[in-house]
């Protein structure tokens, strides 16, 4: 579904800015409301809880996505000075394979994140239409 590949770009996008939570989603919540219609809306929101995970590693991820990196980054790390200082190329696998494994959870993370503010902001919509005088 293209749309919802848009929509979680924007989603992305508003992640990279520093501001709260609400901010970014009434930011989203205007851009969404001009370039998608009522029902493409819920056809996104629908495929987004389809794929959406709850619980288990997944929300720790989504929640601490630098944290539970870190540990990779320390192997990353501990693997190359160990590599180099003492000239083991296993060591520099190990650097190598720890280094893709952090930059992998961080970026699952940040989609995680996307995602869960993409659905906040679409349940944001839905509240406001229900109840158009806040």
């Amino acid at each position: 579904m293209a749309q919802l590949e848009r929509l979680l770009k924007m989603a992305e996008d508003e992640l990279t800015e520093y501001s709260t939570d609400a901010r970014k989603i009434e930011k989203l919540r205007r851009k969404i409301g001009l370039s998608v219609s009522a029902a493409e809306q819920r056809q996104v929101k629908a495929a987004l809880l389809a794929t959406m995970k709850s619980g288990g590693i997944a929300q720790i991820v989504e929640e601490q996505r630098q944290a539970a990196a870190l540990p990779f980054w320390g192997i990353a790390g501990l693997g190359l000075l160990f590599g180099v200082s003492l000239n083991q190329p296993i060591c520099l696998l190990a650097a190598i394979v720890g280094t893709v494994a952090a930059y992998r959870i961080q970026k699952w993370g940040w989609q995680l994140q996307a995602r869960r503010l993409l659905l906040q902001t679409l349940e944001d919509i839905e509240t406001r239409i229900a109840q158009p005088n806040k």
